[in-house]
């Protein structure tokens, strides 16, 4: 199968990065638009662009029907999902597919299957992957739910099935709390991800999120190796890195082949991560889900193995067999990735939308910038906050570290306040450079006493 022309059902810094994934292997691009992203930089530079509806996602890049049929309309035969919006939705990847397009993404099964985080967990049961001790499957009785919890030991997680990024969950940290704890982690996943499906698994205080990146052709899987996503706040990734500083050589090795067995379950076609925690103290280490796209963290493991992973995406949806073989993967220096932000760390990272007054992005060796914005740009308060990923690339970690505090140096954005100076702090605190952090660092070093701690 030849892909010609590829619809890109995105926007912001993932949309200009299929962009120029297309432009580099001879394809066109078609870039579909809301009303409020008209004038952004994927717009401008994509061969061809759709309006697609109006400036809520809800109107727009969710409404998988338009979206399909603008593509039927600009004669693409490819649409990339990129990641979040329709990313995840099994019933867009069967409509592409209904539709003579093909999905630049795995089967609409898979999907279904893995981003339900029940089945997914049963999925990992199977092909003998470690998972935190819990219920394996959803919950809906509270009394069952405390009965789980007493057996495996307070504290616990209740967590929604089809979802991420924090919500639909809660911890728990006695019996009388499991009631109200089910009852709201239910509705807040009702709300944001359209079912209310919970399950309970132990809650571990001290522990690292590692992610194993795998690209599978539905026949053979292989992994490019973890990323190191540790450093959070409110279960939002602030940083990652490749290779992770904080496990051992043969910590890796079992956790890249969990990954693969996983994948391999599951018959994998296109690029997808595995996730799991790692605790601090023992070195267990156990899945929690998996994402069926494409990682707004790509970039890292893209310095780290000189491969591009978009345009392995597409060769896959293409059909072609994955042409590399583990052994052919090779892992050279340490990168890290800053997810700059307009937000405000000292208003519990609110969100700040407005005009880009000064826009200068920092050069130089071993640094890459991964953006959408220009100066005189109109951030929309519709979408998410990410202004650009900085990328430092080293022979060493200490020298990726280095490389990052002069970035972020060099980085100067006016008009709306941003996260970069919250990075610069990151990037001399001695427990990160000592590679010793966890999912509540930044809650319990760098914000310790902060008048705003309760926000992260």
């Amino acid at each position: 199968m030849t892909i010609r022309k590829i619809l890109i059902a995105n926007r912001g810094e993932i949309a200009l990065r299929i962009v120029r994934a297309c432009r580099d292997m001879g394809i066109e691009s078609v870039q579909a638009y809301s009303s409020a992203d008209k004038d952004s930089l994927p717009v401008q530079l994509a061969d061809a662009s759709v309006e697609i509806g109006g400036p809520q996602a809800s109107e727009s890049y969710l409404k998988g029907e338009e979206v399909i049929e603008a593509a039927k309309r600009m004669g693409a035969d490819a649409i990339h999902p990129g990641y979040g919006f329709l990313s995840e939705n099994p019933e867009f990847a069967e409509s592409c597919v209904s539709a003579g397009l093909t999905y630049i993404g795995p089967q609409a099964s898979v999907i279904r299957v893995m981003g339900n985080k029940a089945a997914a967990l049963s999925f990992a049961i199977e092909a003998d992957v470690p998972v935190t001790p819990g219920s394996n499957g959803p919950v809906v009785d509270p009394a069952v739910a405390a009965d789980i919890a007493r057996q495996i030991g307070f504290p616990v997680l209740i967590k929604a099935s089809a979802g991420g990024g924090g919500r639909g969950m809660r911890v728990v940290g006695a019996e009388a709390e499991v009631r109200d704890a089910l009852e709201g982690a239910s509705h807040e996943a009702l709300v944001a991800f359209g079912s209310g499906e919970v399950y309970v698994e132990k809650y571990l205080e001290a522990v690292r999120h590692i992610e194993v990146q795998v690209f599978g052709d539905g026949k053979k899987v292989i992994h490019m190796g973890e990323r190191d996503c540790s450093v959070q706040r409110r279960n939002q990734k602030l940083v990652e890195e490749s290779p992770s500083p904080g496990i051992s050589p043969k910590l890796r090795d079992q956790l890249t082949a969990a990954a693969c067995r996983l994948a391999a379950r599951v018959g994998y076609q296109s690029a997808g991560t595995v996730e799991f925690i790692v605790d601090t103290d023992t070195q267990q280490f156990y899945f929690i889900e998996m994402n069926t796209r494409i990682q707004v963290e790509h970039p890292v493991t893209e310095e780290v193995t000189g491969l591009d992973l978009i345009k392995e995406q597409i060769r896959l949806a293409a059909g072609e067999p994955l042409c590399l073989e583990q052994e052919d993967i090779r892992f050279t220096g340490h990168a890290i990735e800053c997810r700059i932000n307009a937000e405000d760390p000292e208003a519990g990272f609110m969100p700040r939308p407005g005009v880009i007054k000064e826009f200068v992005v920092p050069l130089g060796p071993g640094i890459r910038v991964e953006t959408h914005v220009y100066p005189g740009y109109v951030l929309p308060p519709y979408y998410d906050s990410l202004l650009a990923k900085v990328i430092a690339r080293g022979q060493t970690r200490e020298e990726a570290i280095m490389r990052m505090r002069r970035a972020l140096d060099e980085f100067k954005v006016s008009g709306v306040p941003t996260t970069i100076d919250f990075h610069k702090r990151l990037m001399v605190e001695p427990d990160f450079i000592a590679g010793e952090v966890h999912t509540r660092f930044v809650k319990e070093k760098m914000w310790a006493g902060h008048k705003l701690q309760h926000m992260l």
